[in-house]
């Protein structure tokens, strides 16, 4: 499901502060606590990713930015203006696509384009000249007049993300928008995301894909249990679980599960854990002396450089913990 938004009020003068502005955000349903205490700074004109296993409340952090859930306690600002006081003009100056893409299958792309423009308030010369730029903008102008059932799951997203930008909005609001796609057209989205940011447009960004927050975003950060556990540029998180990753492959479960506490990679099916090192000789040495001082207990060893994955498992393999762990910068 997508949100349109018509296009902003403006405001006489230069956007200025954080595109958003969130601190101690919390919401609830029943007795369940989605958002703990949720803080978020994302500057404007960068592409910010939000990650986070099932559940840990990233879609309800984006409901709340967008205005369509109110926090139970906290206070968020988005483009300027605050969520809950100032609604219409956060509707006005964001754009928010979910993670099916909405677009009318009985109407054509440049219908369902114009469609939008016309929803936004832009006069009829206005929507078609708004259309051809977006339908060119987004390379769906051959197909401009198919009908949009004809398409493919690809194009649908491109033509539902080019249906959110009719009004140009300040803040992009994407959750988990690639997924379902197929590698090729997951690529094309992540060239729109770049294309969006160089033009000034601050993308939020909600995945579970982290090669994609690794490609796309300025900066990063993992949530766990409602609350932020880390955040920063992927070097910087990459760096707080080591530069490098030991994979090592052990003779048997026993001498598997001595060690699996310390992993931030593992595989019972292959006995594999993969423990987090600065990659040089001398700390490799070591490592493999401690684990295995007799040489039995490890078959081989690889040596990796440390993913957004390993940072991933590590900072949410043991959510109940991790939550009252302080914020990484």
């Amino acid at each position: 499901m997508s949100t349109r938004r018509p296009p902003p009020v403006a405001t006489g003068g230069p956007a200025t502060g954080p595109a958003v502005d969130a601190h101690g955000l919390r919401k609830a349903y029943g007795k369940v606590t989605v958002l703990d205490g949720l803080d978020l700074v994302v500057e404007r004109g960068t592409v910010f990713a939000l990650l986070g296993p099932n559940g840990a409340g990233k879609t309800t952090t984006v409901r709340i930015l967008a205005t369509l859930t109110a926090p139970d306690a906290g206070h968020a600002r988005v483009a300027g203006h605050d969520v809950t006081a100032d609604r219409g003009r956060v509707r006005r100056a964001i754009s928010l696509t979910g993670q099916f893409a909405a677009v009318d299958e009985k109407q054509t792309g440049e219908e369902n384009l114009r469609m939008m423009g016309r929803l936004s308030g832009l006069s009829r010369r206005a929507a078609r000249r708004r259309t051809a730029e977006l339908l060119e903008r987004f390379d769906l102008t051959g197909a401009g007049r198919r009908l949009a059932v004809t398409y493919s799951g690809g194009m649908r997203r491109r033509l539902d993300l080019a249906a959110g930008l009719v009004g140009e909005p300040e803040v992009v609001f994407l959750d988990e928008p690639t997924t379902g796609l197929d590698p090729r057209s997951r690529q094309e989205l992540w060239q729109v995301v770049r294309d969006l940011s160089g033009r000034g447009t601050t993308v939020f960004l909600t995945t579970q894909y982290l090669e994609e927050a690794d490609r796309l975003a300025d900066r990063v950060a993992v949530m766990d249990g409602g609350r932020i556990v880390a955040q920063g540029t992927a070097a910087e998180l990459k760096s707080t679980v080591g530069g490098h990753r030991l994979d090592l492959v052990f003779t048997d479960p026993a001498a598997y599960r001595r060690h699996e506490e310390r992993a931030v990679h593992r595989s019972p099916q292959t006995l594999t854990l993969g423990i987090p090192t600065d990659g040089s000789a001398a700390l490799v040495r070591a490592l493999l002396d401690e684990i295995d001082p007799e040489r039995r207990d490890v078959a081989r060893f690889s040596l990796h450089t440390t993913t957004l994955d390993d940072v991933f498992l590590s900072l949410t393999r043991t959510g109940a913990h991790r939550q009252e762990e302080p914020t990484h910068a």
